[in-house]
């Protein structure tokens, strides 16, 4: 039995033997590797490339002396230069409206009449009167005929006979007072046939059939839209750059193309509270206007020449104004000093623009801002032109 355990302990030693023997070559394998290691952690990872930014042609534009035009912002509603709201003139019933918003309408046009009657017998009751009053006249003046001729034999007194002319002169009077009635009464009965004092489109009617109206109400607007103007409210220091036939563009709600206008008149008079100066520009006649709509646009008051770069160019880094050049392939901030602003033309039609008076050079390339926000030092590249 002590045999079999000798046996079995040296079986054991000599199995630890050889798994130490392989361990240690494994580890001798290793440790090859593991010097070799500093090194490669000493080298690190590759280093990272900045991307290039790619500018397209739109994206860029040059400095470059331009016609700068300055402006003035104008806003306000559009009103019909000819308009009406047509009055009833006597006070009766509406028997019948003959047009509705929307319509177009001729000078004269009939628009609506109203009950008759009671005019009717006023007019009547007019020339009735008229027509005693000329009888009352007649037999004054054949009484004072009379009397003439009797003052002429002798047998009249001179007091009788200016008895007998004032009343004559009085029932002439008379006539014409019962005949100017009769004229009012016949007016007025032409008054209930309502037309149009002016062409144009029906903007609202304000009454119905069966309605009574008072003198003074009012039945219909017309609305000329084939002249219209902009009233816009302007401070008065940016009044005092305003003058008459200085051109104007204009944005209109509901119209995508941009309208033409000028300046025709000036408020000689500034509003109170506000102060602001009112000026009115009349627009050029385009599809689609309607009196009320609100508009907003320029006034171009003056131009002169300056180095100007796109507005949307000038940017504003630690609340100092700077702009973004090209050079060199890469993205360079350049402080600047603006000066006024206004519109210039850059290749692709007038656009709002801004003078640079010192810290670019003409030529200069500057990224306009669909070009973002790229830092100083970015590798760039324009694209060219398509």
């Amino acid at each position: 039995m002590t045999r079999g355990r000798s046996l079995r302990a040296r079986t054991t030693c000599m199995v630890l033997a050889a798994l130490t023997t392989a361990v240690a070559t494994t580890l001798a394998g290793c440790g090859g590797g593991g010097r070799q290691a500093p090194a490669d952690d000493a080298a690190g990872p590759p280093a990272a490339v900045a991307p290039v930014l790619e500018l397209a042609a739109g994206d860029v534009a040059t400095a470059a002396p331009h016609e700068l035009a300055q402006q003035v912002a104008v806003s306000g509603s559009l009103v019909a230069v000819r308009s009406a709201v047509v009055n009833a003139r006597v006070a009766a019933p509406v028997r019948e409206v003959l047009v509705r918003e929307g319509e177009p309408v001729r000078a004269g046009q009939r628009l609506l009449t109203l009950d008759d009657r009671e005019t009717a017998w006023r007019l009547r009751q007019a020339r009735d009167q008229a027509a005693a009053a000329a009888a009352q006249r007649d037999i004054a003046a054949r009484a004072h005929d009379d009397q003439k001729a009797l003052a002429a034999q002798g047998f009249v007194s001179a007091t009788a006979l200016n008895q007998a002319a004032s009343t004559r002169a009085a029932a002439e009077a008379t006539l014409r007072a019962a005949q100017a009635a009769a004229e009012l009464a016949a007016r007025a009965q032409a008054d209930t046939v309502v037309v149009a004092p002016l062409a144009g489109s029906v903007a609202r009617r304000h009454v119905e059939p069966g309605e009574r109206v008072a003198v003074n109400a009012p039945l219909v607007a017309i609305v000329d839209l084939s002249r219209l103007e902009l009233e816009a409210a302007v401070a008065p220091e940016d009044a005092a750059r305003i003058a008459a036939d200085q051109p104007a563009r204009l944005q209109v709600d509901g119209i995508d193309t941009t309208l033409t206008a000028r300046v025709v008149r000036i408020n000689p008079r500034a509003q109170p509270g506000t102060r602001s100066v009112t000026v009115y520009l009349e627009v050029d006649p385009a599809p689609g206007l309607r009196d009320g709509l609100f508009a907003r646009g320029v006034v171009l008051t003056e131009r002169h020449r300056a180095l100007a770069v796109p507005l949307s160019a000038l940017r504003t880094e630690s609340g100092r104004p700077q702009v973004l050049a090209l050079e060199d392939g890469r993205v360079r901030a350049r402080e600047v000093d603006p000066g006024r602003r206004g519109e210039a033309d850059f290749g692709g039609g007038a656009e709002p623009a801004v003078e640079i008076v010192s810290g670019l050079q003409p030529g200069a390339q500057v990224l306009r801002g669909s070009a973002g926000t790229p830092h100083d030092g970015t590798p760039a590249t324009l694209q060219p032109a398509r």
